[in-house]
C-alpha cells in the first residue's frame, strides 16, 4: 500500500500503489497548470465513509510507494480521472471499484515516472 502525506497531517492516506501513481500523475499535471481541485475517496472498508481533500499548490504532499518500480498506467483511465477532476464535484475514487473501472479502460499503457 502506498501512502499520500498531505499538508502537516502526520497520518497518511493509504491506497494501492498503482492507484496512488494515478493520483500522483493527475495531481502533478493539474498543479503544474495551477488548477486546484477536490480529491474524494472511499476506503475498501465501506464503514469508513469518505474523505475529501482540497488539492492546491500551497499544500505540501509526499507520495510514498511500497514498490520500487513504477506501474504501467492506462492512458484512457488517466484521461477519465482528469476529466472527472475538472468537474465541480472533483475527482471521486472508490477504492473498492477503481480497478474494474481501470480494466474497462485498458488501452495502450503509459509508464509514469
Amino acid at each position: 500500500m502506498g501512502k499520500l502525506f498531505y499538508g502537516s497531517d502526520p497520518q497518511p492516506v493509504e491506497m494501492d500503489d498503482r492507484l496512488l501513481q494515478y493520483v500522483q500523475t493527475l495531481v502533478a499535471t493539474k498543479l503544474r497548470r495551477s488548477e486546484s481541485f477536490t480529491l474524494t475517496w472511499t476506503d475498501r472498508d465501506s464503514t469508513a465513509g469518505r474523505t475529501t481533500l482540497w488539492i492546491q499548490p500551497a499544500i505540501p504532499m509526499r507520495f510514498s510507494y511500497t514498490t520500487d518500480t513504477p506501474a504501467r498506467l492506462s492512458g484512457a483511465y488517466l484521461r477519465q480521472l482528469a476529466d472527472q477532476a475538472a468537474l465541480s464535484a472533483g475527482l471521486v475514487i472508490d477504492a473498492a471499484t477503481w480497478e474494474q473501472q481501470e480494466s474497462a479502460r485498458q488501452q495502450p499503457q503509459l509508464v509514469a515516472a
